[in-house]
């Protein structure tokens, strides 16, 4: 059993030990980066335990496979999910809408398997990329300048490197759109 699999089966089965390994391993990166983003560690605390529940539930109801790092997959959910977050407290609440919070859990449990199981549609196109477009996509994703693309993969103009980006990004759309899940993810 690999660490991502080890990771979903003690989230499940409740198994304390490994579950204060992932709070002791991935807990701080989540917490700095929530506090980092007007959060106070009550929220990180909150959205880290959110997340691991909504992923637990979601591991419960379909038995899914983690293809980057369980790490990775975490943070990107817990960032997903303080986004959310943020933007949602950002609006004033109306007495209506403090009587339907409840609703707002199941709603915002909802969208976290939304958004992780698009973050995971994602994530296959790339694995089904050639390794040349993978690597220029992660430096694409990254921010880097096509002056930098260029120079790191040998390319002999920007124009050239804005092409091999264009041509790789079309790819991955491509893969992406002919997925069976993908059409029943961009409706919700």
């Amino acid at each position: 059993m690999n660490k991502n699999d080890s990771y979903l089966e003690a989230l499940v089965g409740k198994d304390d030990r490994k579950i204060a390994e992932i709070y002791e391993k991935y807990y701080d990166n989540v917490k700095s980066y929530i506090m980092s983003n007007g959060g106070q560690e009550a929220d990180a605390e909150d959205v880290f335990q959110r997340v691991l529940l909504q992923i637990a539930v979601r591991y419960r109801k379909e038995k899914f496979e983690i293809k980057s790092g369980f790490d990775n997959y975490l943070f990107v959910a817990c960032r997903n999910s303080w986004i959310r977050e943020a933007k949602k407290s950002k609006k004033m609440l109306t007495s209506e809408l403090k009587d339907d919070l409840k609703d707002d859990y199941a709603v915002d449990l909802s969208l976290g398997l939304l958004e992780q199981k698009r973050w995971e549609l994602f994530n296959d196109g790339l694995s089904q990329l050639s390794d040349k477009c993978k690597k220029i996509l992660g430096l694409y994703f990254a921010k880097v300048p096509y002056d930098q693309i260029m120079d790191a993969l040998d390319y002999s103009s920007e124009t050239v490197a804005r092409q091999r980006v264009f041509k790789c990004k079309a790819k991955l759309k491509e893969i992406i759109t002919k997925n069976k899940l993908y059409n029943s993810l961009k409706e919700l």
